[in-house]
């Protein structure tokens, strides 16, 4: 069900019943209506939590996941105090970049989900360009 932006915001104001983590899961399926990976180019799909970021690159059309990370992996945890630094967001996609070019993978789709491309979203995805992804 894909859904505008306008239809997303009256939605949210006309229905106060509308609980956030339903008008959450309706912005990133209207999203996903748009972001689709395949075998060229695979989605790079982020969860944000309070806490950390997880991300991994999904091939959409076999429904695997290819490569993860989190800022919860030892490397990132070793350099970084907390996971919800957007140093640590950085440090996480050009981890996720080395490992997805051991795997052959440079071109990829980013999905920001339901989350705006700011902070630690784009920090992640800058990192994730450093280390030598293509999006």
């Amino acid at each position: 069900m894909k859904l505008s932006k306008r239809v997303l915001l009256k939605l949210k104001n006309k229905n106060k019943k509308l609980k956030p983590q339903k008008f959450k899961s309706l912005k990133r399926e209207s999203l996903r209506g748009l972001v689709k990976g395949n075998q060229e180019r695979p989605r790079l799909s982020v969860y944000r939590s309070n806490e950390n970021i997880y991300a991994q690159i999904i091939d959409d059309t076999t429904a695997r996941t290819l490569v993860s990370c989190s800022t919860l992996d030892r490397d990132i945890t070793l350099k970084t105090k907390t996971g919800r630094t957007c140093e640590a967001s950085r440090l996480m996609g050009e981890k996720l970049a080395s490992l997805s070019l051991n795997q052959n993978i440079t071109k990829i789709v980013f999905d920001r989900g339901p989350y705006l491309y700011h902070g630690r979203i784009k920090a992640l995805a800058e990192g994730a360009r450093a280390g030598g992804l293509q999006f």
